[in-house]
């Protein structure tokens, strides 16, 4: 009889396991599919779709470090870009995605080949009424460890000027 107990209890946290593992593999593939289809309609000048998948008070870091866009004022900026039918192209070559136990929040990294050659993007997205959302994203341009000296010097000016001016309260 207790073999049977512990043969049952077995077979039920195994296909508890089974089932947490498929959910997350499912929930993981719809967030890859909102990522990618984000820089979809990135590359393919979509304003509504692109933005259509950001949650509504989404922000969008980019590269300067003058650019924490909030929703609104991301919009703004962008919308002339996609009104002209060229955004920015940037296609995942590696992704990485993570979710905490409910399955309603998820975070990522990705590397990204783009005009700026690699890029790193990582972010937030929440589940709203089923659907994923993108909360937060933050682009990066990368550096290899040996240039960085390089850049260091090449953004040294105006990085002490912008220092200065934030530290002053004149951001």
């Amino acid at each position: 009889m207790k073999n049977i107990i512990k043969y049952l209890l077995v077979v039920l946290l195994l296909s508890s396991y089974s089932y947490i593992t498929a959910q997350t593999n499912s929930e993981k593939k719809a967030i890859n599919t909102t990522l990618d289809n984000w820089h979809k309609a990135a590359a393919e000048a979509n304003f509504e779709t692109y933005f259509n998948l950001m949650s509504d008070d989404g922000v969008f870091i980019g590269t300067d470090a003058t650019e924490n866009w909030q929703n609104n004022a991301f919009k703004a900026f962008s919308k002339p870009y996609f009104d002209k039918g060229k955004a920015w192209d940037f296609t995942a070559i590696e992704r990485n995605i993570y979710t905490n136990k409910t399955n309603d929040f998820a975070w990522f990294d990705e590397l990204l080949d783009t005009q700026m050659k690699i890029c790193r993007g990582s972010g937030v997205l929440e589940k709203v009424n089923g659907k994923w959302k993108i909360k937060h994203y933050v682009l990066s341009i990368t550096i290899p460890n040996k240039d960085v000296e390089k850049i260091i010097e090449i953004k040294k000016i105006s990085d002490n000027q912008l220092v200065t001016s934030i530290k002053k309260g004149n951001r």
